[in-house]
């Protein structure tokens, strides 16, 4: 029985705190998120390219592709790396990424042990650009960037993918965290939509509070088999740190930051949401009203170092992945 069952009564939701996407959409998007600063963070070009600015680390950029023309370009642009991901600029909820782990005998491997040719890789791009996985359907750009090494703590925790950390941050506060494992079932993606697993995080301490794959309770890996109870990410206090700072970066007061933990370059901000989802909550065990009331009887002009601080003393939880199915369902 999960915490949260398919039918409840709204009185249960409320007691949980729990937001929708109504309230999230008008009460704190609508109010916080100047629409003109949208672009910076709908387009992962603009965001990779203020990140720099900011000297905020982010995977490195191998190359773009904007135009059909420019898509017969992409072998030579490739030659010389034996991993890569190619990714939509205006792309959403994990759509149109491919990764490539591995090139054997002039063949691109993905992380399933699939196997492409370059004609195939030409095609995917080209769908990029045509606007198969864009926001609106509009026109896109193709970015292929340098395969992450994620952290190798995490090794036992993902399965053929990289594991991410979505922070929710509001007025510059980290107020929710969670890490997405990528299964089988979500072909290697870290998304929770398409079977990754969602796993809270303690904002104070980084370790793992409950999970969750597809709306279910889940205790551990579901092909490494490997306990989601021990789950701690390393370096939390920079990873807090990094979120927090893109509320400076962006001017945009709610927004979902995007991070991975990467065994050389340490924390890199992926990309960053104007409008991240809700499932954070379910992975939490409880809502996001209470901690954003909270925040917005706070004061302005606090530095980023206070503002996590701040959320890491009120915002500290209990994990729950230590008791049994059984005694969790008793007590939600």
């Amino acid at each position: 029985m999960s915490w949260l069952s398919n039918w409840t009564w709204p009185t249960r939701l409320q007691d949980k705190g729990i937001i929708g996407m109504n309230r999230r959409n008008i009460r704190y998007i609508g109010r916080y998120n100047s629409r003109k600063l949208y672009p910076l963070v709908d387009d992962k070009l603009k965001t990779k390219l203020l990140a720099e600015k900011y000297a905020i680390t982010t995977p490195k950029l191998i190359g773009t592709v904007s135009t059909q023309f420019g898509v017969k370009h992409i072998s030579a642009m490739l030659a010389g790396h034996n991993g890569f991901v190619i990714k939509p600029a205006k792309g959403s909820g994990g759509k149109g990424i491919l990764v490539i782990e591995k090139v054997i005998d002039n063949e691109f491997v993905k992380p399933s042990g699939a196997h492409l040719t370059i004609t195939d890789v030409e095609r995917h791009v080209s769908n990029i650009l045509s606007g198969l996985y864009s926001l609106g359907g509009s026109p896109d750009v193709a970015l292929i960037e340098t395969l992450i090494n994620f952290d190798e703590s995490l090794m036992e925790y993902t399965y053929e993918g990289v594991p991410d950390i979505r922070v929710i941050v509001f007025k510059g506060y980290p107020v929710m965290a969670m890490m997405r494992l990528s299964t089988a079932a979500s072909d290697g993606k870290a998304n929770l939509h398409q079977g990754a697993v969602g796993v809270g995080l303690n904002i104070a301490t980084g370790a793992a509070l409950r999970g969750v794959q597809f709306d279910r309770p889940c205790y551990s890996h579901p092909d490494t088999g490997h306990d989601l109870a021990s789950l701690r990410v390393p370096q939390w206090d920079t990873l807090l740190n990094l979120a927090a700072g893109c509320y400076e970066m962006t001017g945009l007061g709610y927004l979902g930051t995007d991070m991975v933990l990467d065994r050389v370059h340490g924390p890199m901000l992926l990309e960053l949401n104007a409008r991240p989802g809700l499932a954070i909550q379910m992975t939490n065990g409880e809502g996001l009203r209470r901690r954003l009331d909270l925040i917005e009887r706070q004061p302005d002009g606090v530095s980023a170092q206070e503002r996590v601080a701040f959320a890491r003393h009120h915002f500290a939880r209990q994990s729950e992945l230590g008791a049994s199915p059984d005694t969790t369902a008793a007590n939600a």
